[in-house]
């Protein structure tokens, strides 16, 4: 456990350091005044937790402290993390009832989505489910490519198609492979697109109708790969993408490199989307189940 909560401290150090290190200076042993409030805020919407969800923060805070009749700024910590707390959803318990499970996999450009896949598999890995990649990436021969290269370093088949193919095609006959072979799971890797092209993106709830169509009620999860580099920018991919796919879960990529993982508080408060996986580093057990407490403990380690 000491272990794990170290990797969350280490990954976390730049957004702590950077975006929350002025919180022990704002709430020490002063009175709770006007500029107490101002610093908070400006605080909390600088460390990408966004306007709607800080402004949320702050009103319940300050009823708090008219509630109890508080008075100096240090008594505001606890109140604080309850708050913060309480806008991060606990990740659900992930089954697999279903066989095959299909995960499709989507995101923008450069989030990090195939080299994801490629952690999720080996996890499952370790646990012992039987898996298949589909490659419906077939934009991008590079992407097809990555792809194969993680199939073939984790001894997992990969279905492809020529490039710039149907990618729904390809989902399709990806499903029907997995159902014939009788594996556990089956991930599809889609193209990375930008949230704001529309064809773009009804292309996506193509490829997630015809998946439901080579398996009933599947894709049984839609999981986001999102950027945390990327700050409030991804909170604009994430609803443009529940909108069009009904995301499932997020898994926040590139958390360790990051000055702007406040804006997970966003993902819980504005959404209601859980974080399943947050990435904390560039090796495959880097990327672990996300924990809403060692997250908080991580964010005000050095505050």
């Amino acid at each position: 456990m000491a272990e794990i909560l170290t990797k969350w401290r280490s990954g976390l150090a730049k957004t702590s350091k950077t975006a929350f290190g002025r919180l022990a200076s704002i709430l020490g042993a002063t009175e709770i005044t006007q500029d107490t409030w101002d610093e908070l805020e400006a605080i909390l919407i600088q460390a990408d937790l966004g306007i709607e969800t800080a402004t949320d923060i702050l009103d319940a805070l300050q009823r708090f402290v008219r509630t109890k009749g508080l008075t100096r700024s240090e008594e505001l910590w606890d109140a604080l993390r309850t708050e913060l707390r309480s806008r991060l959803k606990e990740p659900p318990v992930f089954d697999m009832e279903n066989k095959p499970t299909v995960i499709m996999m989507v995101g923008v450009n450069g989030s990090g989505k195939t080299t994801t896949i490629a952690k999720l598999a080996q996890r499952f890995k370790l646990d012992s489910k039987s898996l298949l990649f589909g490659a419906a990436d077939t934009f991008r021969a590079a992407a097809v490519d990555q792809l194969q290269v993680w199939g073939d370093r984790l001894e997992v088949d990969v279905i492809a198609g020529a490039p710039e193919s149907d990618p729904g095609a390809v989902a399709f006959n990806t499903v029907q492979a997995g159902v014939a072979r009788d594996v556990d799971l089956i991930l599809i890797d889609t193209a990375g697109r930008l949230q704001t092209k529309f064809n773009l993106m009804e292309e996506l709830k193509k490829v997630n109708r015809v998946i439901g169509k080579a398996l009933p009620g599947a894709p049984h999860q839609v999981w986001l790969v999102l950027d945390a580099t990327t700050g409030q920018n991804a909170m604009q991919q994430a609803k443009a993408f529940n909108e069009a796919v009904n995301v499932n879960g997020v898994i926040l990529s590139k958390l360790d490199s990051s000055a702007r993982g406040g804006m997970a508080f966003a993902i819980g408060s504005e959404l209601g989307l859980p974080i399943l996986f947050a990435g904390l580093g560039e090796k495959p057990e880097d990327l672990i189940l996300f924990d809403p407490d060692a997250f908080i403990q991580g964010i005000l380690a050095q505050s």
